[in-house]
């Protein structure tokens, strides 16, 4: 069932100079509802639920902490990549079965390479690097990079590069005895899965040289409080809480979701002029889209939005 939020009959109220005070949420349009698809990979250790516009992928290795194997990651590209091309997808929400969120790459099963001459040391420089360049970081570059906003489901501790898959997506929603663990100095590591690029994007400089070298667990609601994360909310309410956000996007316009994705993505990239050629280009672009004149004649026909994604 489609889930929508009510619209009242009368005109919204506007400001003085016409625009409206309050964008009421916008209704789906009926063929959101219409494509429903399901899919098990990795041997059930990751799915995914296609229901009423929303992608619901969920890693399933509760006993191991789902900790991120070769199989889940091939998975997980391969499933975002048809994201951005399908438009029967207009949102996307990234969960996980049982205690935790994701604790991590799992260690124990990485890919053999290629046979080796003889005499060849066990390690060869760049076996590492070309490792990480092609592995669960490229699982954050496609939450990053999805067109479509992701939310994250957190329901438990989110370690390492789980954490980082939770805080590349647009919204992260933690249950409040979820935790957030830069995990890397207890184990004598380096940060990866991008999160030097992420962390000060999000909370700062500062505070995330004190979430890497500190290492510290923190809760959801410290999360919140530094702009980590969106919401803590009741264990019991996280599921109600991801549904009717993904339920809200969903039936929002999904080009200019995305457009707005990528320019807030590229903000602290590039500087200001270009950035500003960026948004005129992209705002115009989208001037031709058919959600684009939606909203312009659903304000002037008073009468409920119904964007239909393209």
């Amino acid at each position: 069932m489609t889930i929508s939020t009510p619209r009242p009959e009368s005109t919204a109220e506007t400001s003085a100079e016409g625009i409206p005070t309050a964008a009421p949420a916008p209704e789906p349009a009926p063929d959101v509802a219409a494509y429903v698809a399901a899919e098990v990979a990795a041997d059930g250790e990751v799915t995914l639920a296609v229901t009423d516009g929303v992608a619901r992928v969920t890693l399933n290795r509760p006993a191991a902490g789902n900790a991120l194997t070769t199989g889940q990651r091939d998975a997980l590209l391969g499933w975002f990549a048809r994201f951005n091309a399908d438009p029967a997808v207009r949102a996307v929400v990234l969960a996980s079965t049982g205690r935790f969120f994701c604790t991590g790459a799992d260690l124990r099963q990485q890919r053999s390479g290629p046979p080796r001459p003889d005499g060849a040391p066990e390690k060869i420089v760049g076996d590492i690097r070309r490792a990480m360049s092609t592995g669960g970081i490229n699982v954050v570059h496609a939450i990053l990079d999805c067109e479509k906003p992701v939310i994250a489901a957190v329901q438990g501790t989110a370690a390492g590069i789980g954490a980082h898959l939770a805080l590349a997506c647009d919204l992260v929603v933690a249950a409040r005895e979820a935790k957030f663990v830069e995990v890397f100095a207890r184990r004598g590591l380096a940060v990866d899965g991008l999160g030097t690029w992420l962390l000060p994007r999000l909370v700062g400089l500062a505070r995330a040289r004190e979430l890497v070298l500190l290492a510290e667990d923190i809760t959801a609601a410290r999360a919140v409080e530094i702009g980590l994360i969106a919401r803590a909310v009741p264990a019991e309410e996280l599921a109600a809480t991801v549904d009717e956000l993904a339920a809200r996007i969903a039936a929002g316009p999904t080009r200019a979701h995305g457009a707005n994705k990528w320019l807030l993505n590229r903000s602290l990239d590039t500087d200001r002029r270009t950035l500003a050629q960026e948004e005129a280009w992209v705002v115009e672009a989208l001037s031709y889209s058919v959600d684009a004149d939606e909203g312009v004649r659903s304000f002037v026909e008073r009468r409920p939005t119904r964007f239909r994604g393209f």
